[in-house]
């Protein structure tokens, strides 16, 4: 079984930082896909940030130049550097990932979400 946890959410002024953090644990054969989506009450979760395995990245428009993503694959960890937070990217954060656990399927796996609020 495989287990997603982050953490590093939490409440912050408008202009401010925080750091999340997402470790994988459990039956891990290979990992291809780590990455962070959003949900804010009354919207769709949303595509934050993602990195693959060999480093490449993506991210939303309204996060470019404020958020970086990074991951540590000999831990099974990705990061999620948040700066110049506004209040519109108050939601819970959900860390995904696209893991094998053997070399024949891979399955996608979420984690249980942190809060991140920005008070304005």
């Amino acid at each position: 079984q495989v287990q997603l946890v982050e953490s590093g959410g939490g409440l912050v002024q408008a202009g401010g930082s925080l750091r999340l953090s997402c470790a994988a644990s459990g039956s891990i054969f290979s990992i291809s896909f780590m990455g962070w989506f959003r949900q804010a009450p009354g919207k769709q979760r949303e595509l934050v940030a993602g990195i693959f395995s060999g480093g490449s990245t993506n991210s939303a428009d309204s996060v470019k130049g404020r958020f970086t993503i990074s991951r540590d694959n000999a831990k099974n960890m990705v990061y999620l550097q948040m700066n110049s937070l506004k209040p519109e990217d108050t939601a819970v954060y959900y860390c995904n990932a696209i893991i094998r656990s053997d070399w024949r399927t891979s399955q996608n796996y979420w984690g249980q979400g942190t809060q991140v609020t920005v008070s304005s």
